[in-house]
């Protein structure tokens, strides 16, 4: 079975751009074009491979597809770059998966180094470092940075280090909840900060002091690491903070630990499908250089 190249473009174009109508833009094409070769495809495969819906999403065995027009496009460009014939090729974007931290810390650095080695881009999908792989394992992105250690079947997987994750509040809070210390009881009427419902990372804080009791907290939500520096300094609630992201807070004393030890160390893994890209692996280069300096350990 032979797979018609624009029409598998068509497929990836949808499900990157979330709509027919966008990916028409994209492929400078009209929109019916573009679902008559989307339509072509599922017809040769027999069977569905993008939900009609708002965004439009790949099916299980669009992801597939989805992944090796990604695949083709990235050797595609990498042939022609060798063939002194860049100019010719169309614009590379790799899909990446980075956790909302790395991204607000030390991941612009990967792509800063990236961009001096490679004619490419990266097309980044923030999500919450527990959560990454799973984009990974669907074929949605070619990378991830994630907590992930076991491989990805079909991936290689390079370990980053540790990012150390610090339980702090502004002194007044710490003053105002925290005086009698760290327990059950001063946890339970304490606000805090949590990213998502996938964050999960004050709880098993918690969890630590708890010991099995329930725990019920006050909850600010607020989905972005800035914002939370921001709302721990303002005396909101107490949170898990990146210490990249606090380091020149902690060492002024506008943010103090809530105990002695109040931290916990997240392991990071670079994982990425296995393909003999020259992009790639700068991209890996560029990840592995970036995280070593601004990881720890």
């Amino acid at each position: 079975m032979r797979i018609d190249h624009g029409n598998l473009r068509a497929l990836a174009a949808v499900v990157r751009e979330g709509s027919f109508e966008r990916a028409a833009a994209v492929l400078n094409v009209t929109p019916s074009a573009v679902s008559q070769r989307v339509k072509a495809l599922e017809g040769r495969m027999g069977r569905l491979l993008v939900q009609r819906s708002v965004p439009a999403v790949a099916t299980a065995d669009g992801h597939i597809l989805v992944h090796l027009a990604e695949q083709a496009a990235l050797l595609e460009h990498d042939a022609l770059t060798r063939l002194g014939l860049e100019d010719e090729a169309e614009s590379a974007s790799i899909a990446v998966a980075v956790n909302h931290d790395s991204l607000e810390t030390w991941f612009i650095k990967a792509a800063r180094i990236f961009s001096d080695r490679a004619r490419a881009t990266l097309d980044l999908q923030s999500e919450d470092q527990d959560h990454t792989a799973a984009l990974l394992r669907n074929g949605a992105v070619l990378g991830a940075v994630t907590t992930l250690a076991d491989p990805v079947q079909g991936c290689r997987i390079h370990g980053l280090g540790r990012m150390r994750y610090v339980a702090s509040c502004s002194p007044q809070f710490h003053e105002r909840y925290f005086s009698s210390g760290v327990s059950a009881r001063t946890l339970a009427v304490a606000p805090v900060l949590v990213f998502n419902r996938k964050d999960a990372m004050q709880a098993r804080f918690a969890a630590k002091v708890l010991r099995g009791e329930p725990w019920h907290p006050p909850v600010w939500w607020m989905p972005s690491s800035r914002a939370f520096v921001q709302a721990t300094l303002a005396g909101l609630g107490w949170t898990m903070n990146p210490l990249p992201l606090i380091q020149r807070e902690l060492d002024d004393g506008t943010l103090v630990p809530l105990r002695v030890r109040a931290w916990e160390d997240v392991p990071l893994y670079w994982q990425h499908w296995r393909i003999n890209s020259e992009t790639m692996d700068a991209l890996t280069a560029a990840v592995l250089e970036a995280s070593s300096e601004l990881i720890r350990r």
